[in-house]
């Protein structure tokens, strides 16, 4: 059967379908996609202009693949989660524009006890053998290297950087532009811009090479150092420097995220540092 006659495609440009792929009637290709040898396309799967699975990808459930994304080859997208609680309720998986989802990749959508959703944001890179648990959601331009896993109910700011081989817990949080450092296990959250590594992980310094990188000004990034180093000094009580740091710098926008992530409700606590 010619796949080509299943599938709604637009009409503004016919989207690309190996003849070995298989496109289920009712998925939804955007113009200019590419379906390459031996993948497989669900019934519920939308996929927007201009994406690209290369080679033997399987896209299932109800998922959105975004513009521009690309999908290498063995990577799974939107298959059901690996909780025993699951049992085929319809609950959903979105990959951003423009994310990178390279080989063998697992990214499994929501449960109906959780968010209902598994989130990618845009401009991702996930690099090989990640898994993306249930009910994840990974903002924008977060890379994730090879090799890392999360557990299901895991968040990750915008611009974080996750090393090869760490492993994080489920409920954790993981703040904008943090860096996870390689195999590290992070069992609590990390504040946004710091720095964690080691197993298990402790929270090291501040990113400040990623503050760097997006721009963030020599003066911002020395406010925020010096606020760091009064909240994670080894004196008094945590609960009292935490005070103490709201009241001085608390003004700043920079320490002003760090605070509004202490003070948000977690399942895990917060990574300290030695």
């Amino acid at each position: 059967m010619d796949s080509m006659t299943t599938v709604r495609l637009h009409d503004t440009e016919r989207a690309s379908i190996h003849p070995t792929a298989i496109v289920a009637h009712g998925a939804e290709l955007g113009p200019g996609v590419e379906i390459g040898p031996f993948c497989t396309v669900g019934p519920n799967v939308v996929i927007e202009a201009g994406a690209k699975l290369v080679s033997h990808v399987v896209v299932e459930g109800h998922t959105r693949i975004g513009e521009g994304a690309r999908l290498f080859p063995f990577c799974t997208v939107g298959l059901p989660p690996q909780d025993l609680k699951y049992k085929g309720e319809p609950t959903r998986c979105e990959i951003g524009a423009r994310t990178l989802v390279r080989e063998h990749c697992t990214i499994h959508r929501g449960t109906a006890t959780g968010l209902g959703i598994t989130t990618v944001g845009a401009d991702c890179m996930l690099m090989a053998v990640v898994h993306v648990a249930h009910d994840c959601t990974l903002g924008n331009n977060v890379i994730v290297a090879n090799n890392a896993v999360m557990g299901g109910h895991v968040s990750i700011g915008e611009y974080a950087v996750i090393g090869g081989a760490a492993a994080i817990h489920q409920f954790v949080r993981i703040g904008r532009a943090a860096m996870i450092g390689g195999v590290s296990g992070v069992e609590a959250d990390v504040i946004p811009f710091g720095s964690v590594i080691g197993n298990r992980a402790r929270l090291a310094s501040l990113n400040v090479i990623g503050l760097r990188r997006r721009g963030f000004d020599k003066a911002q990034i020395q406010r925020l150092h010096i606020a760091f180093k009064a909240l994670y000094s080894k004196e008094g009580i945590f609960a009292q420097r935490l005070e103490a740091m709201r009241a001085k710098f608390g003004e700043d926008p920079l320490v002003a995220e760090i605070l509004a992530f202490i003070d948000a409700p977690s399942h895990r606590g917060l990574i300290r540092a030695d």
